[in-house]
């Protein structure tokens, strides 16, 4: 059983992932680089659910009791050392995840669970570079806002064990989540289908068929979508959607995940969507 947890990276993925693992019960450690970057992760977590309270979702003593097993810190290696799961929760970059799991591996214990919250990244590959702890390793493919959303991709590289992947799902089921298995494969099955919808909805606005808004809203009333692919890609990231569409168009070798033109300049730009104010939509005006 999965008691205690680490957390490595405190941005948009790995706070929420911290606050719905200490929300769960478990003893959970939120790491990031820097003090600074820990307390503003600890902080967002503090808001969500005092936000959670003030609407009557979160009762007040659920609240206190999560932020009491939740605690942060600037040393990954040492807080794995004694932990069930470790999750690595930094940006989408190979090198930088390869390299941070292959420490994790050798710090953590020899049971401990090593999971990657990567939206598309190859997990056989991941699993290159930790060694012996390869069937140890698994995906664990959350989705944004975390507290919120249902859906936990568990995903099986080539050389997990079965128990592995077993634990993986039933502590996504621990968290109130709905978790499904995926095998390896360029995008798994959520970002290589939303990708695919997001940037075509991109060579729309680029020939002008209609507005972003608009858009959105007819997979919004016409398809039942909860969000739009240009407003989600907002809340994603267009940084980080860039990134998985160049991945994707490697890997895969199709068209349909050449990144649109539109989203290169506002990447260029520094319109990265919600995060910096401005992307498909002007985040100030909502």
């Amino acid at each position: 059983m999965i008691r205690r947890v680490v957390v490595v990276g405190g941005g948009t993925m790995g706070h929420g992932i911290a606050q719905v693992s200490a929300m769960a019960g478990c003893e959970t450690t939120l790491v990031d680089t820097a003090e600074p970057l820990v307390e503003a992760a600890l902080g967002r977590v503090r808001a969500n659910l005092d936000k959670g309270v003030d609407r009557g979702k979160v009762e007040a003593a659920a609240r206190d009791e999560a932020l009491r097993r939740l605690r942060g810190g600037t040393d990954a290696e040492a807080a794995a050392a004694d932990a069930d799961l470790v999750v690595e929760a930094v940006p989408e970059r190979f090198d930088l995840k390869a390299d941070l799991l292959a420490r994790l591996a050798a710090a953590a214990p020899a049971g401990a669970l090593l999971g990657s919250n990567t939206s598309s990244l190859s997990i056989g590959d991941l699993q290159d570079a930790v060694g012996d702890a390869a069937p140890r390793v698994v995906g664990l493919h959350f989705f944004n806002p975390v507290h919120i959303m249902a859906l936990v991709e568990v995903v099986r590289g080539p050389r997990t064990a079965d128990a592995t992947v077993e634990a993986g799902v039933a502590w996504a089921r621990a968290l109130g989540k709905d978790p499904i298995v995926v095998n390896d494969a360029p995008g798994f099955a959520s970002s290589r289908l939303g990708i695919a919808l997001g940037l075509e909805a991109m060579r729309m606005l680029e020939q002008g068929v209609a507005s972003a808004a608009d858009i959105d809203k007819a997979m919004e009333l016409g398809y039942r979508h909860p969000m739009g692919p240009l407003r989600l890609t907002d809340l994603v990231g267009l940084d980080v959607r860039l990134d998985i569409a160049r991945y994707l168009h490697e890997t895969l070798g199709t068209e349909t995940f050449r990144p649109p033109a539109i989203l290169e300049r506002l990447v260029a730009e520094g319109r990265l969507g919600q995060k910096t104010g401005h992307g498909f939509y002007d985040w100030n005006e909502t």
